[in-house]
C-alpha cells in the first residue's frame, strides 16, 4: 500500500502544479495560488482516499487513519466551498482602499447572500413542516437529504454542460476558417465597444476640464487672482529649469 501512497501522492500533487502553472496568470497574487492549489488538491484527494478505503476494508484493518483524511478532506472543502473562497472573490471584487475595508465588505457581501439563501430555505423547511402534519423524521436527517441533492443536481448540471459544450467547442475550433470568421466577427465587436469606451473617456474628461475651468475664471477675478498668478508663474519656471537639469544630465550621460 505504501507504494500506491508514493506513486499517488506525488501524480496529485504534480496535477494541481501542473494546472495551477497552465492557468494562473503573471499577476495573481501567492494567497490565491495556495488557496486554489489547495481546494484543488482536497478535491483530487478522492484518487488516494478510495482505493485505501477500500483496501483497508478488504483487509479488515480499520484505524482511524482512513477516518481522519475523510474528515479532513471533506470539512476542508465545506470550509473552502462556503466560506474562505467567497470572502477572497469578494475580497478581489472590492473596490475600497484599505485590507481591512475590503474584506469588510466581502463579508458583508456573503452575509447578504447566504441570508437570502438561509431564508429561502428556511421558508421552505417551514411549508413543508405546516404541510405535513405527522412530522416524524429528524432535521439532521432533512439536511443531509438536502445537502445530497444540492451536491447531485449540481453535479448533474456540471457534468451535462461539460458533455456538451466541450465536444462542441473542440468541434468549432477545428475548422480553422469558420474560426478565422468567429475571431474576426469578434475583433468588429470589440473595436466598435472600443471605439464607444473611448468617446465616454473623452466625454469623462472634457466636462471635469469644464467646470474647473469656469471655476477657476471665477477664482481669478476674486481678491487672490493676483496671488494664483504669481503662483502659477513660479511653478512654470521652477518646472522649466527642472527640465533643463534632467536634459543636460541625459546629455552628459
Amino acid at each position: 500500500m505504501w507504494v500506491f501512497y508514493l506513486i499517488s501522492l506525488p501524480l496529485t500533487s504534480g496535477m494541481v502544479l501542473l494546472t495551477l502553472r497552465y492557468f494562473a496568470g503573471p499577476d495573481v497574487p501567492r494567497y490565491v495560488l495556495f488557496t486554489v492549489g489547495y481546494t484543488w488538491f482536497c478535491s483530487l484527494s478522492i484518487i488516494i482516499l478510495v482505493p485505501a478505503d477500500i483496501w483497508t476494508t478488504i483487509i479488515d484493518h480499520n484505524n482511524g487513519g482512513i477516518s481522519f483524511f475523510w474528515s479532513w478532506s471533506y470539512w476542508s472543502t465545506f470550509l473552502l466551498t462556503w466560506a474562505v473562497v467567497p470572502i477572497i472573490q469578494g475580497y478581489e471584487d472590492a473596490g475600497d482602499f484599505t485590507v481591512a475595508e475590503r474584506l469588510k465588505t466581502s463579508v458583508h457581501v456573503n452575509l447578504v447572500f447566504y441570508l437570502c439563501i438561509g431564508s429561502i430555505g428556511l421558508f421552505g423547511l417551514i411549508l413543508l413542516i405546516v404541510l405535513r402534519k405527522n412530522w416524524g423524521g429528524s432535521i439532521l436527517g432533512f439536511a443531509m437529504a438536502c445537502s445530497n441533492t444540492f451536491g447531485l443536481v449540481t453535479g448533474a448540471f456540471l457534468l451535462g454542460f461539460g458533455l456538451s459544450e466541450i465536444p462542441k467547442s473542440i468541434w468549432k475550433n477545428a475548422d480553422w476558417t469558420t474560426r478565422q470568421k468567429v475571431l474576426s466577427h469578434k475583433v468588429a465587436k470589440m473595436a466598435v465597444k472600443l471605439d464607444d469606451a473611448h468617446q465616454d473617456f473623452s466625454n469623462a474628461i472634457v466636462a471635469p476640464s469644464r467646470i474647473l475651468g469656469r471655476a477657476m475664471q471665477g477664482f481669478l477675478k476674486g481678491p487672490l487672482g493676483s496671488s494664483v498668478d504669481v503662483a502659477v508663474y513660479l511653478l512654470s519656471v521652477l518646472d522649466e529649469s527642472h527640465m533643463k537639469k534632467k536634459k543636460y544630465q541625459w546629455v552628459s550621460l
